[in-house]
């Protein structure tokens, strides 16, 4: 029998998608942006200690690998011959911050998650050396002086780890957020891997200054970052180097995009005041500002959308960053153990179909924007007797959609013109009842594409697009046409606004629980305990601990 003919599509374009909760690959047909076939894996989240948040880069560089194969299997599966595959896009969860040994490409520690929260005492230490040193940070990078980007969590990992102390020491370091470890992974890694990354992903370190388009020196400065470490700044489209390994060996890596920037891309926002909001492990809400960088006066961060091609323009966008979305959904599942999958939310909040004045404000790692406020954390609140668990998953998908509604506000005030309409991606975005909250909510229609997946989209597109493959136009006009489901508002505008008001009081409540001194004074303890505890560490480097926190632990004379 003769083997069966491989299907002919034409060229296709593969996107590494690549967050918080886990890894994708997915591969699309560059002529109908069609979703072929894609594979995913979940990722181990670790919390050594509270407001701590870290995840093994051995682990999230496996899955990629593992993710690639797979849908590999399956193109073949499908017929489809996998030499068609000409480009690999990469979108990758930001801020995320990784230290590796160039030498060995052994990671130095692992990654430290753009949530966690442990680089609050650096924050506030760095607030004091200069007055106004915020605003000197903001009018380079467009970020506030937060634990939320990467130049805190540099330099914590200078300041405590001393694997990464001497490995900088001896000129063995590289820096990267997370689409730094994979390319330079992915492109050989020790034997000439490519270090770099990408203006999206540079402008969310705090160290790249977004008019310039370069690391800024009086930054590195200001945060003691040695510069050598830092990946050289690409476009998001071009070609970094080519895969160095398994099915899709060859094959060039030519896109690189931070994953809301990935979406925004991937949902078309390519004319000044189109938005998008992405429903993740976090929520953000991206408007595209055009060639001009707005600064917010309401909370918002000023960012670099995207820049598709060496010679072409950097597009800059306002944005909404919410800390905790998906994630409050995992919390419980695998914290409470109200839901045994994360699809389970909905059915539950569908059976009560409303909170019954129940209010949830998942403030886990503090409030992001509009607030920008480490102090606060999760509450649940308006309990009664009559409160089970249906209407707290049903409080905790209000919470993802009254956080959207504060940024969008923000947003707004900023903009001066309000959305008609807010378009939406994501996996949360699957949950119709969350749809219709946030079509109440806002009281504005949300605009959901029938195929959810802008962030991979928008990554392949990218790739696809690069000076060298040209496989993909990115002209309006050959753009395919996306079908849309859109969700009215279904309650009345007094409503809506009695329910967010009520949100509000309850964010008033979450705020201010944890003071810097007794986080730190609890941390402190609890490092010195697990030092105690940790076989690994050599006696030396214990007694050395302890003597560096004596002066924090002991009261003061």
């Amino acid at each position: 029998m003769a083997a069966a003919k491989k299907a002919v599509l034409g060229p296709l374009v593969g996107a590494v998608d690549q967050g918080t909760s886990s890894t994708r690959f997915l591969v699309f047909n560059s002529k109908t942006a069609e979703l072929l076939s894609h594979h995913q894996v979940e990722l181990k989240q670790e919390f050594p200690r509270e407001g701590w948040v870290e995840q093994d880069p051995k682990e999230i560089l496996h899955s990629v690998y593992e993710c690639i194969e797979k849908t590999c299997e399956k193109l073949g599966q499908l017929n489809i011959d996998i030499s068609n595959i000409k480009a690999i896009g990469v979108s990758n969860q930001r801020e995320t911050t990784v230290v590796w040994d160039k030498l060995t490409g052994e990671p130095l520690y692992n990654a430290v998650v753009w949530l966690d929260l442990r680089t609050q005492s650096t924050v506030e230490s760095l607030s004091k050396r200069i007055p106004g040193n915020n605003n000197f940070v903001k009018s380079k990078t467009g970020l506030p002086l937060s634990t939320y980007f990467s130049a805190v969590k540099l330099r914590w990992l200078l300041d405590n780890v001393r694997k990464v102390q001497k490995a900088v020491e001896e000129d063995r370091a590289l820096f990267g957020t997370v689409d730094s470890w994979l390319i330079w992974s992915l492109t050989g890694g020790a034997s000439g891997g490519v270090h770099c990354t990408d203006v999206t992903n540079a402008s969310r370190t705090m160290l790249f200054n977004i008019h310039s388009l370069e690391w800024d020196k009086e930054l590195c400065e200001f945060f003691e970052i040695p510069m050598k470490i830092l990946p050289n700044v690409r476009s998001s489209s071009e070609i970094y180097g080519l895969m160095k390994a398994g099915a899709l060996e060859g094959v060039p890596i030519s896109g690189c995009l931070g994953d809301q920037s990935a979406a925004l891309v991937g949902q078309m926002c390519f004319q000044d005041g189109q938005a998008k909001n992405t429903y993740g492990t976090g929520c953000f809400l991206l408007c595209n500002t055009g060639r001009k960088c707005v600064f917010s006066e309401h909370g918002l961060l000023t960012t670099v959308a995207y820049k598709l091609g060496r010679d072409k323009p950097v597009y800059y966008a306002l944005e909404g960053s919410v800390a905790i979305a998906g994630a409050v959904i995992r919390w419980l599942r695998d914290n409470l153990g109200i839901i045994k999958t994360s699809e389970e939310i909905e059915k539950l909040a569908k059976e009560v179909g409303t909170s019954y004045g129940c209010y949830f404000v998942p403030a886990f790692s503090g409030l992001y924007a509009p607030y920008w406020e480490p102090s606060a954390r999760g509450i649940i609140c308006g309990l009664t007797q009559f409160t089970n668990k249906c209407h707290i998953a049903f409080a905790a998908l209000e919470a993802v959609c009254f956080q959207t509604r504060e940024i969008l506000d923000a947003m707004n005030r900023d903009c001066g013109i309000p959305l008609s309409h807010l378009q939406v991606d994501g996996g949360m975005t699957n949950n119709k009842i969350l749809m219709q909250l946030q079509a109440d909510i806002l009281y504005i229609p949300v605009v959901k594409p029938s195929m959810p997946e802008t962030t991979a989209l928008g990554a392949a597109m990218a790739a696809g697009a690069a000076e060298g493959v040209g496989v993909w136009s990115l002209e309006p006009e050959d753009l395919s046409a996306v079908t849309m489901e859109r969700f009215e508002p279904q309650i009345n505008a007094e409503e809506s606004e009695i329910r967010y008001s009520t949100w509000k009081k309850a964010v008033m409540k979450s705020m201010g629980w944890v003071t810097t001194q007794s986080s730190e004074s609890v941390s402190d303890f609890a490092f010195l305990g697990g030092c105690l505890h940790d076989l690994n560490q050599p006696k030396a480097v214990l007694i050395s601990e302890y003597i560096s926190l004596l002066p924090r632990l002991l009261p003061s004379p």
